[in-house]
């Protein structure tokens, strides 16, 4: 398992679909994983440290986990088959629940859990980006921070 980084959420165009991009720590690849608007407005209001007026999913799931007294200790990405990706939430108690990656990122931002990747997903899914292309990733930050969560055109209620 390699850990990621959560580099960001954008829209891709013209389909309009978001999609959410972790980074290899220690590496040159990068892992894009195609989600739904809910949970990219879930993963850019974690970035941003907002916190709705009303506590969306995630955040009633980190608030159940404390209250149950249970820690999350890592989130993996650990398969893609068929163009899907699989993920599970690990906890102190040993205790491991498949998810869908993009929940399982959203709950990590909210509880400074570490994220992995499996060599597998990375082989078959990373992109490695060389040094001479980081100005391309730097637009790409650069364009996240002007990016509001409102731009997924979702309603947090």
């Amino acid at each position: 398992m390699n850990e990621l980084d959560v580099v960001g959420v954008r829209v891709e165009m013209p389909s309009n679909q978001p999609i959410v991009l972790l980074r290899e720590v220690g590496g040159d690849r990068y892992l894009p994983i195609w989600i739904g608007p809910g949970e990219a407005t879930a993963i850019a209001f974690a970035q941003q440290g907002m916190t709705p007026a009303r506590p969306l999913t995630h955040d009633l799931f980190k608030d159940v986990l404390e209250a149950v007294g249970q820690q999350l200790t890592e989130v993996r990405i650990t398969d893609l088959r068929e163009g899907v990706f699989y993920a599970e939430l690990v906890f102190a108690s040993g205790v491991e629940v498949s998810a869908r990656p993009s929940d399982a990122i959203a709950l990590a931002l909210r509880t400074g859990t570490p994220i992995f990747g499996s060599e597998g997903v990375l082989d078959d899914a990373g992109i490695a980006i060389p040094d001479e292309q980081e100005d391309e990733v730097e637009k790409f930050r650069e364009f996240l921070d002007q990016i509001s969560p409102e731009d997924f055109g979702t309603s947090n209620q």
